[in-house]
């Protein structure tokens, strides 16, 4: 049996759903064509960028990480991902150096006086005591120059001196409570003291004094151990002009 063919429009016509047969073409609404480009200028593209930050992802704080110094990258192992190290804040120095200023001024004081005197031996021997107090001083700012306080992925460390050297560290995974302590003094210059406990033990990294921006720190310490992941994530290679540690 031959049948006759559909013509070509009434298959497409039948399929058409009803409420498609009812639409009326949108009237173009004039204005400016959408084929002219806008350009901005370095100045406009600026104030664009600054306006959307805070939108979205863009509200997560990145952290700039910089490479370890060399002092601190021999205590790192290969698979060890390195994310910032601390010396401590000024105030560690500020016993050490009112005293060397104190004696300064008495020994300056008594050589005077000795020097008018003339009494040669004295004042040979307030040089040498003067000397003497300085290099202990300078020696105390040396060491707080090697001084470190690292943190990795893995674990926390304590590198101490200079001609003898002590190396400390607590894995992240063993310490079971942290805490930082801020005196007044503290809270003013921003410097505070960490204590760390694991699971009952005595353990060589307990208590680290006078560590700069104790809370960021705190943050950075507790987000590595609890949100390894985030931390991670918000990780960014350090700038040029980021400045270094």
């Amino acid at each position: 049996m031959v049948t006759e063919d559909p013509r070509p429009g009434d298959d497409d016509e039948r399929r058409r759903r009803p409420s498609e047969r009812d639409t009326e073409p949108i009237p173009a609404i004039p204005g400016a064509e959408y084929d002219d480009v806008i350009e901005f200028d370095d100045v406009e593209s600026a104030a664009l960028s600054a306006a959307q930050t805070g939108v979205g992802f863009d509200r997560v704080d990145l952290i700039a990480t910089g490479a370890p110094s060399d002092l601190v990258r021999r205590y790192l192992f290969p698979t060890e991902k390195f994310r910032g190290e601390w010396r401590r804040h000024w105030i560690h120095l500020a016993k050490r150096l009112m005293i060397g200023l104190l004696a300064t001024f008495v020994l300056g004081y008594l050589s005077g006086y000795f020097a008018k005197e003339n009494v040669t031996s004295g004042l040979t021997l307030l040089v040498i005591m003067w000397i003497g107090i300085m290099s202990w001083v300078l020696w105390d700012v040396a060491e707080w120059y090697y001084d470190r306080f690292i943190l990795t992925n893995k674990r926390v460390m304590l590198i101490e001196g200079i001609l003898s050297r002590k190396v400390a560290m607590m894995p992240l995974l063993r310490v079971t409570d942290m805490k930082y302590t801020q005196s007044p003094l503290g809270r003013l210059l921003g410097y505070g003291t960490f204590e760390l406990e694991s699971a009952g033990q005595e353990q060589a990294l307990r208590v680290v004094s006078n560590l700069p921006n104790p809370t960021e720190l705190y943050l950075q310490v507790v987000e590595e151990m609890y949100e390894p992941e985030a931390s991670e994530a918000r990780r960014r290679p350090v700038r040029i002009d980021d400045g270094g540690i």
